[in-house]
């Protein structure tokens, strides 16, 4: 057999060095176990930490000059605190992270929450994304069943990772006679 008959072996494999931003999205009100393992995982990389809040009332409108705008669902509904929602969150986060030597940022996004972080995560180029589990309880499973979940459309419509911090896991309860 020649050389140029011969079946090619497969180029060894050559991790890379993870530049790219962790990506962190975040809810009003989320326990700050998320933040927290976001942080924490940035810091270990060594890479910057972006937080984001999607305001759901919002979707991304196209102008004719090519931007993208913000414009709300309806224009005559009940006026949301929208700044001061993103103004609390981003007040949080910079009391957890104040001195932490966390390198991060806070950024308010429109939309569908996962197609959203999706998009930021794309042209940020994150190395990963980090979403927390819901609380439990029945609203909760309601609000999943009519509108899905964020970590899941994330591991299957894109490439990156996606890591789900557990916020209200199952305690293992001991059983009787033990």
């Amino acid at each position: 057999m020649t050389d140029a008959a011969k079946p090619s072996s497969p180029a060894p494999y050559v991790p890379r060095q993870i530049s790219g931003p962790v990506l962190m999205g975040v809810v009003p009100g989320q326990p700050l176990a998320v933040a927290h393992r976001a942080a924490e995982l940035a810091f270990s990389l060594g890479v910057k930490l972006v937080c984001a809040y999607v305001d759901v009332t919002t979707y991304l409108a196209g102008e004719p000059d090519g931007r993208a705008e913000a414009r709300p669902i309806d224009p005559d509904g009940v006026d949301d605190d929208i700044e001061g929602i993103g103004a609390t969150i981003a007040a949080d986060l910079r009391a957890a992270f104040d001195g932490s030597g966390v390198d991060w940022s806070f950024v308010t996004l429109a939309g569908d929450p996962a197609r959203a972080l999706g998009r930021l995560a794309e042209s940020a180029d994150a190395s990963v994304i980090v979403v927390g589990t819901r609380e439990r309880g029945l609203g909760a499973r309601l609000e999943e069943m009519l509108v899905g979940s964020v970590a899941v459309y994330l591991t299957h419509r894109q490439h990156r990772p996606v890591l789900v911090v557990p916020l209200s896991p199952h305690k293992h309860q001991p059983k009787a006679g033990r």
